[in-house]
């Protein structure tokens, strides 16, 4: 399958493979434990039912989520030491420490309350269990803030020194994890989660909603969904935006070749809509443009001058069909959520938030779009940054270990094997019980639902009816 293949480029495929599975799962269960806080949060402010049975239906599925994201992010780490053992090496007393601090805070606490959160509703008390609960989510976005201010400073490095043998070494931790493109980035990343987020939930309530109006639950988690991206969708857009004008000042190339920018332009950039980038002839075969509009979203001025990758040495372009494709994929459907946020909110306006086909068939479509939205997001990061490891200042070619390619690719084959046949299992397993109500009683927001039906004990039950303390 991968004769033809160096061992660098070999190492590659398989290190963004495994990162292609591993991330959805963090990106979902990051916006997933945020959203079962605030369910717990409204069951024990309002007492409705609706709010313990939506947290013990999607709890289940976090858990599952939660298990296979910590299994293939395992697998990662690993490859630091195999495939990348000079980039682990030259970057250790920096991405070591940073990757340590991720285990130490994000992991030892979710660990901790993960067990409580799943089994202690009836065990611990009920703030408790919300407290757990709260627990596990912040657990998610600390490990998010060492996980990209490691990546963000292979990005954009800062706060380093290189000593005598070679090594990248701390020099001032605080502008090294503070790096210059890391608030941007951290903002944009969990935005996209909690989008991820949403866009699974509206899918799913869209679907029960789909064969029956009147469900409870249902209709909760659509409409906070649909609020979600409402409100969020159009912070994501702008988020982005900014983390865009950060890249151009930190790493121009990578924008360069977003925005599929060859030749430069002394007089106004066009904004290339579409178009076929061949690498070879450097040049975009077939744009469809709108001539300035590049110039005026980058530097807010229709006739700004924007280089090119023509000022670049052509060893150092990144893949610009790669970039230039995932980026316009990423755009796309961060409209496409925009455009859902829109249309809910005009059903919401008319009344026919449960009612519109056309909202949910809307929604149940774009249910992976989240997904799909966060990988091109990271190919174009990581593409972006191309032939870099480390951004300007360690080669990727000079990263890798010295092994000869069949051994790399039999390593690879091994994993596009097992991986596709245990996530595969996983995700089907997910979608079965998404396919399932959260409640197959609930014929209305007041209606009562039985406790053991709901899969909560009668303790909890009485308690989310205000019946007890």
């Amino acid at each position: 399958m991968f004769e033809s293949w160096d061992a660098v480029g070999l190492a590659r495929a398989q290190f963004a493979f495994t990162m292609s599975f591993h991330i959805v799962f963090p990106a979902f269960s990051i916006g997933l434990a945020s959203y079962l806080a605030v369910l717990e949060a409204l069951w024990l402010w309002t007492g409705r039912e609706v709010f313990i049975n939506l947290f013990n239906y999607w709890l289940k599925i976090f858990a599952v989520a939660f298990g296979m994201g910590v299994v293939s992010g395992i697998v990662m780490s690993y490859q630091f030491g195999t495939n990348w053992s000079v980039f682990a090496d030259k970057t250790g007393p920096v991405i070591g420490p940073l990757m340590a601090y991720e285990v130490l805070t994000a992991f030892f606490l979710e660990a901790g309350f993960l067990g409580v959160m799943l089994f202690g509703l009836e065990r611990v008390g009920h703030r408790l269990h919300f407290l757990a609960t709260l627990m596990v989510a912040i657990g998610t976005l600390i490990s998010a803030f060492w996980i990209l201010s490691a990546n963000s400073w292979m990005q954009t490095p800062a706060g380093y020194a290189v000593n005598a043998d070679g090594q990248f070494v701390p020099a001032d931790w605080l502008k090294l994890i503070f790096n210059p493109s890391f608030p941007y980035r951290i903002v944009h990343m969990v935005l996209a989660a909690y989008l991820t987020t949403a866009l699974v939930v509206s899918a799913v309530g869209a679907f029960h909603l789909w064969r029956d109006s009147h469900q409870a639950g249902a209709r909760v988690m659509f409409s906070m969904a649909m609020w979600m991206a409402t409100l969020v969708g159009p912070i994501q857009i702008l988020a982005g935006d900014q983390h865009g004008l950060n890249t151009l000042e930190h790493q121009p190339a990578k924008v360069m070749a977003m925005e599929g920018h060859y030749q430069s332009h002394n007089d106004g950039a066009p904004l290339i809509l579409f178009g076929l980038p061949d690498q070879q002839a450097g040049q975009v075969r077939y744009p469809i443009e709108i001539p300035k509009l590049s110039s005026l979203i980058l530097k807010h001025a229709l006739n700004a001058p924007l280089k090119g990758l023509d000022t670049v040495p052509r060893q150092d372009w990144p893949p610009v069909p790669i970039t230039f494709w995932s980026f316009r994929v990423m755009v796309g459907l961060g409209f496409l959520i925009f455009g859902l946020g829109l249309l809910s909110l005009w059903e919401r306006w008319r009344g026919q938030l449960y009612e519109s086909r056309l909202l949910h068939a809307f929604a149940m479509v774009m249910g992976p779009a989240g997904f799909v939205a966060v990988l091109a997001g990271w190919i174009t990061t990581e593409t972006g940054r191309q032939p870099f490891t480390v951004y300007g200042l360690l080669r990727t070619t000079d990263s890798a270990s010295p092994l000869a390619a069949p051994a790399v690719a039999s390593s690879l084959t091994a994993f596009v094997v097992v991986y596709f046949a245990v996530f595969a299992a996983g995700v089907i397993y997910l979608l079965r019980l998404m396919s399932h109500p959260p409640h197959h009683g609930e014929q209305g927001p007041q209606g009562d639902i039985p406790a053991r039906a709901a899969g909560i004990t009668p303790a909890a039950a009485a308690v989310a009816k205000g019946e007890a303390g």
